[in-house]
C-alpha cells in the first residue's frame, strides 16, 4: 500500500510542477491555489509512504516519478523536444525507479 501512496505522491508532484508553469509566477489565483494544494498533498503522501519505506528509496522514487511525468507532460502539453537523448534519459530514470522497487522490501 505504501508503494501505491508513494506513486500517488509522485503524481501530485507532476501536478504541481506543471502547475507552476500555469501560475505565471504565482500571478494567477486559481492555478496558484491548485499548485499549492498539489504541493501539500504530494508532501503529505510522501511522508505517509516514508513511514515504512527507506527514506532514500522513497525520496528517489518520488522525485523520479515527478521528473519523468513532468518531462513527458512538457513534451505533450508544452511542445518541448522529444529527441532520442531525452527519451533515453527518461527511460534510464524509469529503470532506476523499477530497480529501487525491486531492491526494496515492502
Amino acid at each position: 500500500m505504501n508503494w501505491f501512496i508513494l506513486v500517488l505522491a509522485g503524481l501530485f508532484e507532476i501536478g504541481w510542477a506543471i502547475g507552476l508553469k500555469y501560475t505565471e509566477g504565482f500571478t494567477r489565483l486559481w492555478p496558484t491555489v491548485a499548485t499549492v494544494l498539489a504541493m501539500a498533498i504530494s508532501v503529505v503522501l510522501l511522508g505517509i509512504a516514508m513511514k515504512s519505506l527507506p527514506i532514500g528509496t522513497a525520496y528517489a522514487v518520488w522525485v523520479g516519478v515527478g521528473a519523468v511525468g513532468t518531462a513527458i507532460l512538457g513534451i505533450v502539453l508544452l511542445g518541448e523536444p522529444a529527441n532520442a537523448g531525452r527519451l533515453l534519459s527518461l527511460a534510464l530514470i524509469v529503470a532506476g525507479i523499477v530497480g529501487l522497487k525491486m531492491a526494496t522490501p515492502g
